[in-house]
């Protein structure tokens, strides 16, 4: 049987959600089932969990990427990548 989770969240962050997944091809829904696998999958968070992220470099790192024409992964192969570094994790006890 299913269960419902409910979660508040503001207005803004929802309707951002919302369209990331849409244009992913994913109602937020299953992107939420998704993280709930990947966790599942990880034993614990699937991604790191840390202070002091400096995200407007990892998005002007992005964005030079993009500008110098080098590819950036497929779904397919980052998806590939996350359950490769989460197998490798697990082998090594993390």
């Amino acid at each position: 049987m299913a269960k419902t989770i409910q979660v508040r969240v503001e207005d803004d962050l929802k309707t951002s959600a919302d369209i990331l997944f849409a244009s992913l091809g994913l109602d937020t829904s299953t992107a939420i089932r998704m993280f709930l696998v990947a966790s599942m999958e990880a034993g614990g968070i699937p991604f790191a969990v840390a202070h002091g992220i400096d995200r407007d470099t990892a998005i002007n790192e992005a964005i030079a990427r993009r500008k110098s024409g080098t590819p950036f992964l497929s779904a397919e192969q980052s998806l590939a990548n996350v359950r490769a570094a989460i197998k490798a994790g697990a082998e090594y006890g993390g």
